[in-house]
């Protein structure tokens, strides 16, 4: 029959005090009491447990086979173990009250089963369940017996015992004891694999060993667990006092902090009398009557004297209110005088405004319109700085220089005071700005494009207002030019018009001379207007994608620096400043040349005008003041006069010249002239600076007759080209010199005439000359370049070499 075997394999993989007595207990067999361990969680706890039965049918299977020979081996074996457990009992009985119960090293020896026990327990194993019965560590009063005492007495005596035994032995004894258990459960395994029934008295024997060494192990357990409360207890106590000591410190750096809060008020206190300024002792003495002062006794104590100087301020501060109250009695009566002033005042506006309206036709008829100045003096306060100080600065000139200068004052008011108006928060505000944020939430967000746009017409805003200069001329043609101030960028911009008295011809060619764009250009050298003369201006282009200014010149107006400086606005390069205001000095020394420069190109421009007209039907008018110039019969005539674009003046190859002296640049304006006789054309091809007339025109000759001759292969069409652009001050004419360009054409007519009648006839040709000499020369050529004689002399009427 197969033996039931133990289901506990591994002790030493076992932790803690509870999983080696359950394991104590299953060796040990049914029937077999256990001993209360020392914590609190197995007291009072009593375990019945009932081993199971291996393999099918549990105990009816081993009823057949538990004869009187396996009784007797189990008992046999049982005695053995007890025998050995006894003999043990005289090395740690000899300190142990009741040493008939305790086996080696002190520890208690459970009472062996006998065999009746545990064929009852195998027996009843068959009809219930291992059975736990808990009383929470504390027995019933009812139920504590004589066995309980027995307990309660060991209990303490390894109390007691704790204090004799030393720890590290007690270590010592716990590794050997588990050595000693490995070795048996070793044996045990080792005897069962083999299958021997011969080896059941020696597994016996090796479990009852390990039985007494789990006793030791228990014994142990115990002692480490009243050796861990008293260890606790011993740090209670010694924290109860840490404690204790930490209080009284606290409390006694309480009572030293406030006291040395009271000694700093103490030290710190001062008197209202400190703060009082004291007249000094030497006016003291000097003013106070005697009966405050006291010398005999404030002058030897200090704190007497303090009293009395603090007396005599008291007199003095009662002397001033009463001087207080005088002066606040003649203040009221003076603020009654005044707001009767005022009443009187506020009246007498009406009556002057009254007065103001019924003289304005009076001030109509002796063109004093005071009235519209004092308006226009109103709106002016809401110009900004530049555009204020040009405002000023050319009404002043207007009133001492120049009558026909009006100054005016253009835009909205109510928006400028806008600009300066600090937002209001109010509910309607907050109202309107729930409904914007519903209404931009509905919408589809602005793109990238989108906001750029109008990052943009943030950066090029104008100011509300405008300023605007009439300039009249005595031909009652007049010039408008309107002001403007960026405001983000701080540069003033210019947009010119001219309104002529009488309707002028339209000229084809002329188109240019009174655009807006190009009316003004080179007012002063090299002022194009095409790019912004603040030079911070570039860094705030860069943030919004502006590349440069030129592209908005049509719709913003013209930035030139004369229009800057002006409104006393000056942005030196090499100096640059952070922040440039308006300078009145500056705009008064600019004033006058400004104006007449101005003047000037407007009546240019007009004359160009008539003289374009005539130009374009052939026709080349010359003054009567300028007929002593030319001879009286030219045969040569002017047939084209166009403009072209600078590309195509560029692209002739008898300009290259003009190009690279740099005369010809892309603000100039450009013109082509035809002249003929005969079978020769000449081509003119002249540039016309915007500072016409005091800097000549350029003209460019290349003649087509029998070839193309230009001033690169003859010398003659050089000398003809140095006749109209070295010696242009011949033919200025009357001042201003307006006919200085139709001057040059007809010299340019009579100098062709001179080329072509001084040429020498061809004999290979039959027939008559074809251009016969007409004009009178005193030689025909001259010098080894066989030069023309092309200056006339008046009155003689002939002609000379140079």
């Amino acid at each position: 029959m197969q033996k039931p075997q133990s289901r506990c394999v591994g002790v030493w993989g076992l932790r803690g005090s509870g999983a080696l007595e359950a394991w104590g207990d299953r060796a040990l067999g049914p029937g077999v009491p256990r001993e209360p361990s020392g914590s609190g969680g197995s007291e009072g706890a009593v375990v019945e447990q009932t081993p199971r039965a291996r393999g099918p049918g549990g105990a009816q299977s081993r009823s057949g086979e538990t004869g009187g020979a396996e009784r007797q081996r189990m008992e046999g074996g049982r005695h053995r173990g007890h025998c050995r457990a006894q003999a043990g009992l005289a090395g740690g009985a000899r300190d142990s009250p009741n040493p008939g119960r305790f086996g080696p090293h002190g520890l208690p020896l459970c009472p062996l089963p006998s065999p009746a026990g545990s064929t009852m327990s195998s027996e009843s194993s068959k009809k219930r369940k291992p059975k736990v019965i808990r009383t929470d560590g504390v027995p019933a009063e009812g139920k504590r017996g004589k066995g309980d005492a027995d307990q309660d007495a060991r209990y303490y005596s390894e109390e007691s015992e704790v204090d004799l035994r030393d720890p590290i032995k007690d270590y010592e004894l716990y590794r050997e004891t588990c050595q000693e258990l490995q070795r048996l459960m070793a044996e045990i395994q080792e005897l069962k694999s083999r299958g021997i029934k011969e080896n059941a008295s020696e597994i016996d024997e090796r479990r009852v060993q390990s039985c007494v060494h789990f006793m030791t192990l228990k014994k142990l357990n115990r002692l480490a667990h009243i050796r861990l409360k008293k260890g606790r207890d011993q740090t209670h106590e010694a924290k109860q006092k840490v404690d204790a000591y930490h209080l009284q410190l606290q409390n006694l750096l309480y009572e030293v902090m406030h006291l040395q809060k009271e000694i700093t008020k103490c030290l710190e206190f001062k008197s209202k009398h400190e703060e009082i300024e004291l007249v000094s002792l030497e006016e003291f003495y000097k003013e106070a009557p005697p009966e405050i002062s006291r010398p005999a006794i404030t002058l030897t104590e200090p704190h007497q004297q303090t009293l009395a100087r603090l007396d005599w301020e008291l007199e003095q501060r009662k002397r001033l209110a009463e001087k207080y109250k005088e002066c606040l009695t003649s203040k009221e009566k003076i603020l009654k005088e005044i707001e009767v002033k005022k009443e009187y005042l506020s009246s007498l506006q009406p009556r002057l405004n009254s007065i103001m309206q019924a003289s304005l036709p009076v001030q109509e008829y002796l063109f004093m319109p005071f009235d519209q100045a004092h308006k226009q003096y109103e709106t002016a306060r809401h110009l900004p700085p530049p555009l204020y100080v040009l405002f000023v600065q050319a009404s002043a000139y207007g009133q001492a220089c120049d009558k026909k200068l009006v100054v005016a004052i253009e835009g909205s008011v109510e928006e400028a005071k806008a600009l300066y108006k600090p937002p209001e928060d109010s509910q309607d505000d907050e109202s309107d700005s729930d409904a914007e944020e519903e209404q931009t939430t509905k919408r589809r967000r602005p793109t990238l494009g989108v906001q750029l746009d109008d990052k943009r017409k943030e950066m090029l805003k104008r100011h509300p207002l405008s300023v605007t200069l009439d300039l009249k001329c005595k031909d009652e043609n007049v010039l408008h030019l309107t002001f403007h101030y960026l405001m983000n960028l701080n540069v003033m911009t210019v947009k010119a018009k001219v309104t002529t008295a009488v309707e002028m011809t339209t000229a084809i060619s002329a188109g240019d001379l009174l655009s807006p764009d190009s009316l003004l250009n080179c007012l002063y050298p090299g002022d194009h207007g095409r790019k912004t003369p603040n030079p911070a201006n570039q860094f705030q282009f860069d943030k919004v994608g502006i590349l440069t200014l030129s592209d908005y010149v049509t719709e913003l107006g013209h930035p030139y620096v004369w229009v800057q400086k002006l409104g006393g606005l000056h942005f030196p390069k090499d100096q640059p400043q952070h922040t440039v205001a308006a300078d009145n000095s500056l705009s008064a020394s600019h004033m006058e040349l400004t104006v007449k420069l101005l003047r000037s190109r407007l009546q240019s421009r007009l004359a160009l005008h008539k003289q374009f007209a005539s130009l374009e039907h052939g026709v080349v008018p010359v003054s009567s003041e300028c007929q002593q110039l030319f001879p009286t019969k030219i045969v040569s005539r002017l047939v084209k006069w166009t403009a072209i674009p600078y590309e195509d003046y560029a692209e002739l190859p008898y300009t290259k010249d003009v190009i690279e002296a740099g005369l010809a640049e892309d603000t100039h304006l450009y013109y082509m002239a035809l002249i003929e006789r005969g079978t020769a054309k000449l081509q003119a091809a002249v540039v016309l600076n915007p500072g016409y007339s005091t800097l000549p025109p350029v003209f460019s000759l290349c003649l087509n007759w029998k070839g193309e001759r230009n001033s690169s292969n003859d010398d003659n069409i050089r000398a003809m080209e140095s006749e109209v652009n070295v010696y242009y001050k011949e033919l200025w004419g009357p001042k201003p010199g307006y006919q200085l360009l139709t001057n040059q054409l007809q010299r340019l007519c009579m100098v062709l005439d001179v080329y072509l009648e001084t040429e020498p006839h061809d004999p290979s040709v039959e027939g008559p000359k074809e251009f016969p000499q007409e004009k009178m020369c005193l030689r025909l050529v001259r010098g080894p370049l066989r030069l023309k004689p092309f200056k006339f002399n008046y009155p003689q009427g002939f002609f000379s070499h140079r």
